[in-house]
């Protein structure tokens, strides 16, 4: 069968534009879609203990309580993929097990004395570890955590320690967004104390404008819990991972460049709020 020289010219001009684009697309590293791993594109999914939700048009910007999705960001982005977060199965703190991996590829949560880690999964430290700490006005009459007995708490929503005011002290809990929220609500008479975890909060005090809020109340440092990474012992590829960003994270200092971060963000926030002076 004879074929026109319009065709054969067709023909070529439409290989050599295949060539040409194979060629740039493997000098730019990028294979073709039929070599791709066969889990390209899948999420990382990572269990916490609070997922925040999405951000809604026309809402306040919000830092949220805990650094755990700045963390679970970094070690997608370290695997050079993208994050899922899922609530942990389990967050109770009097159990046997702080959370069950199920469909998840990595967990983060807070380990306290009480919980034992599966023998299926390799504990990796973040560097991160806090224990509740309550602000206050420095004028106030509550000198320790049993005369909360009966006295407004503020508390972010996610917070770690959500339901332990109530439980073990009495405290009435008023449950607020984010820490600007309960922060703020402090500032204005809203509530007698704030609880929010210690190493926030200790940054938070060396602002000029929180001069007035130096009365604390803090547990024992004993009872500081690490924030660790929990993952399944099969999971080499993400052990590897996590062991070599905690690694960078110590040597770079990050968790408190980080922290400072957050607290001049959720500073911000409540400057931004307070549209009445601070309560006398």
């Amino acid at each position: 069968m004879k074929t026109s020289r319009k065709h054969r010219h067709s023909a070529a001009a439409y290989l050599l534009a295949l060539l040409a684009t194979t060629t740039y697309g493997l000098s730019l590293g990028v294979l073709p879609a039929c070599a791709a791993p066969a889990d390209a594109g899948k999420a990382l999914t990572i269990a916490m203990h609070y997922v925040v939700p999405p951000f809604v048009d026309g809402s306040k910007v919000r830092t949220p309580e805990a650094i755990d999705t700045a963390l679970a960001k970094q070690l997608a982005d370290k695997l050079h993929t993208t994050f899922q977060a899922i609530p942990l199965a389990n967050t109770n703190a009097d159990t046997d097990a702080p959370q069950s991996h199920g469909p998840a590829d990595v967990a983060l949560t807070t380990l306290t004395g009480n919980q034992v880690v599966p023998a299926s999964s390799q504990v990796i430290a973040t560097g991160y570890a806090s224990r509740p700490m309550a602000i206050m006005r420095s004028d106030t009459n509550i000198k320790s955590w049993s005369q909360l007995k009966g006295r407004i708490v503020c508390m972010a929503e996610g917070g770690r320690y959500v339901g332990t005011m109530a439980q073990q002290y009495g405290a009435i809990e008023k449950i607020l967004r984010a820490p600007a929220d309960s922060l703020l609500t402090l500032r204005t008479g809203g509530c007698d104390a704030a609880v929010h975890d210690d190493v926030m909060l200790d940054e938070l005090l060396k602002l000029p404008e929180w001069k007035k809020y130096s009365a604390t109340l803090t547990t024992p440092i004993t009872a500081k819990a690490p924030l660790v990474f929990t993952v399944p012992t099969g999971s080499a590829q993400v052990v590897t991972a996590v062991k070599d960003l905690t690694r960078e994270w110590h040597a770079k200092n990050y968790l408190t460049a980080l922290n400072k971060k957050r607290v001049r963000d959720i500073a911000f926030e409540v400057y931004l709020d307070q549209a009445v002076p601070d309560c006398h």
